[in-house]
């Protein structure tokens, strides 16, 4: 039988889920077609751009490689925590959130963007790239009890393939139902955020990555200072 999630586990799922959906549908609606989170996304978007001649090549080049930056900082402090016995989950979690802050102050203050290519818009995506990268690491190292939530993919996949084993006759009912129970929330908080981000943008601009912030920082309440070691 496979052992309960760890208490909070679904709320943290999702509300990183929810984060993730809001602040790339806001990179990509507010930068000219930049994915923050699901980062090699760009990758088809270079090979569009190519084509069609729209601009945001450059930062979507430079993307992968922030993205890298962010996830091997977030190793090297990991590496650290465990020297010193110390938890990695609630300063990730700030660090997050500061850099989601700043991503929305650059993008208040730095807007209106002519383009993709603008310094300034450049700028702005690779603070967002980097906070997700903090994410997406965190979810590889101290998160790994949870569900992907960043990229939805693999979670769709799986519960569909959960679904459909549901129906033989001898599939183990309860490990396959914890597991959709597991993976959907994710799912749908993702979605939900992606809506949202793009209401938001339109309602509020870079304001709306507020909501982003106060939903990483509601993950600090599912994650106490007694959060097991990372």
């Amino acid at each position: 039988m496979t052992p309960p999630p760890p208490k909070g586990s679904t709320a943290t799922a999702a509300l990183a889920a929810f984060t993730a959906g809001f602040v790339d549908t806001v990179g990509f609606v507010g930068l000219f077609g930049l994915f923050t989170a699901h980062v090699t996304g760009n990758f088809v978007l270079i090979g569009a751009a190519i084509v069609t001649h729209h601009s945001g090549i450059i930062a979507k080049l430079l993307a992968l490689p922030t993205f890298i930056v962010a996830v091997a900082l977030t190793s090297l402090f990991l590496r650290h925590c465990r020297k010193t016995q110390r938890s990695a989950v609630r300063p990730l979690l700030i660090v997050q959130a500061l850099l989601l802050a700043a991503f929305m102050v650059a993008g208040l203050t730095l807007a209106p963007f002519t383009g993709g290519d603008q310094p300034a818009a450049i700028l702005t995506g690779l603070t967002g790239v980097l906070a997700m990268g903090v994410q997406n690491a965190a979810s590889r190292t101290v998160f790994t009890h949870l569900s992907p939530t960043t990229v939805m993919t693999g979670n769709v996949t799986q519960i569909v393939l959960d679904l459909v084993g549901l129906t033989e006759r001898d599939a183990p009912a309860d490990e396959v139902k914890a597991r959709i129970r597991k993976m959907l929330p994710p799912v749908l908080a993702f979605t939900g955020g992606a809506i949202a981000g793009g209401v938001g943008f339109a309602v509020a601009g870079f304001w709306c990555v507020l909501a982003g912030v106060a939903a990483v920082l509601a993950m600090l309440l599912f994650n106490p200072v007694t959060e097991a070691r990372a």
